[in-house]
C-alpha cells in the first residue's frame, strides 16, 4: 500500500503538472483534513460544501478529480455526480457515511469510479486519489497508443481503441474503471481472477480492504452487460464466462 502512497507524489508536485482536485463535503472537520493531506501530496484544492457550489466549481475550475460527499445540502452527491459527468467526464471518488451497498451501486451508476465509507484514512484516501489519476492517464495512453482489434466474446464486443462496449450491437456506457475491469476479466476469459488479482490490475492496490470496492464495481458491471456473463466463484474470485459453441 505503501507505494501507492509514494511513487506518484513526484509527479503529483512537478512544476506545471499539478492536479485539481475538487473536495465536496459539508463537515468543516473532514474538508480541512482532506485538503491538508491533498495538498501535502502536491495537489490544487478547492472545495465546495453543498450540491449547487459543487456543480458551479467543477464547471468554473475544471478539476481533474472530485472527491465527493454523498449527503451534502440544496442536493446530494449523486445529484452533484450526474449534472458534473453531463457537463464532461471527471473521475470521481465517492465518500458515504453509510455502509449500505445500494447507496454504492448507485453511486458507480451515475459515474462515480470508487467509493470510501466513512470513517477512513487520510493515507488511504490520497492513495486511491492517486490510483484514479494514473487510470486517466492509462486511457490517455491507450487512446493515442491503442491495442489493434476488436475483442468478441458472443454478443459482447470490446473495442480497446475507442474504449467502448457493445452488446448484442448496443452500445453500453460504462465508467472508466467499469472498462478497465471488463478489460481484465477478458484478458483471460473463463479464468477465475482473485479478488485481490482485481485490485491489483485495477485499481493498483495491494491492500485486500478493498474487497468491498471489487465486488460493488462487479455488480454494476453485471446490470451493464447481463449478469449471466460474470461468474462468481464463492470465496475466489471472478470470471467472464464465454458462450458455448
Amino acid at each position: 500500500m505503501e507505494h501507492a502512497h509514494t511513487s506518484h507524489t513526484g509527479n503529483a508536485v512537478t512544476p506545471g503538472t499539478q492536479r485539481r482536485v475538487l473536495v465536496v463535503e459539508d463537515d468543516t472537520t473532514i474538508v480541512e483534513a482532506i485538503s491538508a493531506r491533498l495538498r501535502a501530496e502536491g495537489f490544487l484544492v478547492q472545495t465546495a460544501t453543498d450540491g449547487p457550489a459543487a456543480v458551479d466549481a467543477a464547471e468554473a475550475w475544471q478539476p481533474d478529480l472530485m472527491v465527493l460527499d454523498v449527503m451534502l445540502p440544496g442536493f446530494d452527491g449523486l445529484e452533484v455526480c450526474r449534472r458534473v459527468q453531463a457537463q464532461r467526464p471527471v473521475p470521481v471518488l465517492m465518500l458515504t457515511a453509510r455502509d449500505d451497498e445500494t447507496d454504492m451501486l448507485v453511486g458507480l451508476g451515475v459515474g462515480a469510479d470508487d467509493y470510501m465509507t466513512k470513517p477512513f484514512s487520510m493515507r488511504e484516501l490520497a492513495a486511491r486519489v492517486h490510483v484514479l489519476l494514473r487510470r486517466v492517464e492509462r486511457a490517455a495512453l491507450a487512446a493515442v497508443t491503442p491495442r489493434s482489434g476488436i475483442l468478441r466474446l458472443g454478443e459482447l464486443e470490446i473495442d480497446h481503441a475507442q474504449r467502448r462496449v457493445r452488446v448484442k450491437s448496443d452500445d453500453v456506457h460504462l465508467t472508466p474503471t467499469e472498462f478497465d475491469l471488463l478489460v481484465c476479466l477478458a484478458n483471460t476469459p473463463r479464468a477465475v481472477l482473485s479478488r485481490e488479482q482485481l485490485l491489483a490490475e485495477v485499481w493498483d492496490w495491494a491492500d485486500a480492504s478493498g474487497t468491498r470496492t471489487v465486488d460493488s464495481h462487479i455488480k454494476a458491471l453485471r446490470r451493464k452487460i447481463g449478469a449471466e456473463r460474470i461468474r462468481t466463484v464463492h470465496g475466489v474470485g471472478y470470471a467472464l464466462e464465454t458462450p458455448a459453441p
